[in-house]
């Protein structure tokens, strides 16, 4: 029997095991995205919802690790295929970015030793992810064309290097001298392999889509990672330009102070272009905007840029950044706000249909 024959047989049936089943690899966003929005309302002062939505991005962690497993248990066929789909491999990077952010929050709060448990888990699963994910791509595409399949998620394995370099900044404070060489070089490894990666990802996805066009269809909320993916080596290489002498971050400082307010430049510059693809898919064309776990892919980044504005407006001083942020950090709210009520009412949908079909069995 065919997946799709499978998935409808146990649609009527399961409605739960099906939505596992068919579960996103990416939505490990949710909580990127829940958990940057609770950074920078902690940043504003704004500590209760802060502190409310730091509680909604642990347990969205918790929860989407217990059905990832259950899907690697009863679907494994399908955790393999997705891990070999060009269009879906990269967006398991997700889990490392969200391991990362949900630490930071954690920073925040000043627990330490559970921040850092996450960001060692993190770079675990970074370095295991950076080679076996990009050899199932490249190296089982039985003969088809991968460019073709190029699309925002691939910017996530840029997010989820420069989410580790951010990580190892919060741990830099409390290394000792001899550990602390190892957490500056991992940072500064995981901030180049990131900035490398970005313009990697970025010339693929261009080249997908001179050559091959994209659709209103294809033009999914993951492109707006393109812009997150920039915004978030702001913060970590703003978080690198602050740690304590190195060699090697004493090497790379004065490069990396001078990437970052171009980095964020250029993010301003990106966003009247999502916007208007935004419009050119929705209004134009009118594709329905409906809730897709994809959505979480759009709330990571506008919370980013966000959090990365209000950061540098405090570092260097810069009024514009600040108000940038500012209003960034509202229309953060309110976007997550409108993906976070489509989550739940999905959810309460599952569970209700799940209600209905057991009493149909009974």
């Amino acid at each position: 029997m065919s997946e799709t024959a499978a998935t409808e047989t146990e649609s009527p049936a399961s409605p739960i095991r099906f939505e596992v089943g068919r579960l996103a690899p990416g939505y490990f966003a949710a909580v990127m995205g829940t958990g940057i929005v609770s950074i920078g309302l902690h940043d504003a002062g704004l500590l209760v919802p802060s502190a409310v939505l730091m509680w909604i991005t642990a347990a969205l962690f918790v929860g989407l690790w217990v059905l990832y497993i259950w899907r690697a248990i009863a679907f494994w066929d399908r955790v393999v295929a997705d891990l070999r789909d060009p269009e879906k491999a990269f967006a398991y990077f997700t889990v490392v970015a969200a391991a990362d952010v949900l630490g930071v929050r954690l920073c925040q709060e000043g627990w330490m030793p559970v921040a850092a448990s996450l960001f060692l888990f993190a770079a675990l699963i970074w370095f295991v992810f950076g080679y076996v994910l990009p050899w199932q791509v490249m190296m089982t595409r039985d003969g088809k064309v991968i460019l073709a399949s190029a699309n925002g998620t691939w910017f996530v394995w840029a997010v989820a290097s420069q989410s580790l370099a951010v990580g190892m900044g919060q741990l830099r404070p409390q290394a000792d001298s001899e550990l602390a060489q190892w957490i500056g070089l991992l940072a500064v490894l995981a901030w180049s392999v990131g900035v490398i990666l970005y313009a990697a990802m970025a010339v693929m996805v261009l080249l997908r889509v001179v050559q091959y066009g994209v659709t209103p269809q294809q033009f999914e909320p993951p492109y707006w990672v393109a812009m997150g993916a920039l915004a978030i080596a702001v913060v970590a290489g703003a978080g690198i330009v602050q740690m304590d002498r190195t060699p090697l971050v004493d090497a790379v400082r004065p490069l990396i102070a001078a990437t970052v307010v171009i980095f964020w430049v250029f993010c301003l510059w990106l966003i009247p272009l999502l916007v208007g693809a935004g419009i050119w898919r929705h209004v134009l064309h009118r594709v329905p905007l409906r809730y897709v776990p994809a959505l979480w892919s759009m709330v990571f980044p506008v919370g980013m840029i966000a959090v990365a504005s209000i950061s540098l407006g405090k570092a260097d001083a810069l009024p514009a950044a600040g108000a940038v942020g500012d209003v960034a950090l509202i229309v953060a709210v309110i976007v997550w706000a409108a993906v976070f009520a489509g989550l739940v009412h999905h959810l309460v949908n599952v569970l209700w249909a799940s209600t209905r079909a057991r009493r149909v069995g009974a």
